[in-house]
């Protein structure tokens, strides 16, 4: 199979990232609100304007979603088979909900909330962005130089 340039693999990861953000981690935010499960204050595909320029909230998380999966497609380059699979969810599943919960807050003056109530569900709903961005990616034929 022939490899993906770099700048190339780097575009096709923010695509995969972005829409992974728009379909999977969106309709997994779905399905815990309609559980009842998701905390006060996160509904799927919200168009809540986002400070300080006033863009959607979905279209501020797919973008996040976008940047993650460039950085994530560069440290996870090496990793193929079975544990392409697992690797991209744990680290969904991990990466972006550590930050989440311990940097998003104090960057937006907020207190950091309680851990252990929050990381389950976030975790969930990383995990399956990280699944959708590796489905994404091998949908697109990305593979590593």
């Amino acid at each position: 199979m022939p490899t993906t340039s770099p700048l190339k693999l780097l575009a096709l990861a923010f695509i995969a990232g972005f829409l992974s953000t728009i379909i999977f981690h969106q309709a997994v935010v779905l399905v815990l609100n309609m559980t009842g499960l998701m905390p006060p204050g996160f509904k799927p595909w919200s168009l809540d304007p986002v400070p300080p320029f006033g863009v959607p909230t979905v279209i501020s998380k797919a973008f996040w979603g976008g940047l993650w999966a460039m950085l994530l497609v560069h440290v996870l380059r090496n990793v193929s088979g079975a544990s392409y699979w697992l690797t991209w969810t744990i680290a969904g599943a991990v990466a972006l909900s550590l930050v989440a919960i311990f940097v998003v807050p104090p960057l937006k003056g907020q207190p950091i909330p309680d851990f252990m109530s929050r990381f389950p569900i976030f975790a969930l709903v990383n995990a399956a962005w990280g699944f959708g961005t590796a489905l994404l990616l091998r949908m697109f034929g990305a593979t590593r130089t």
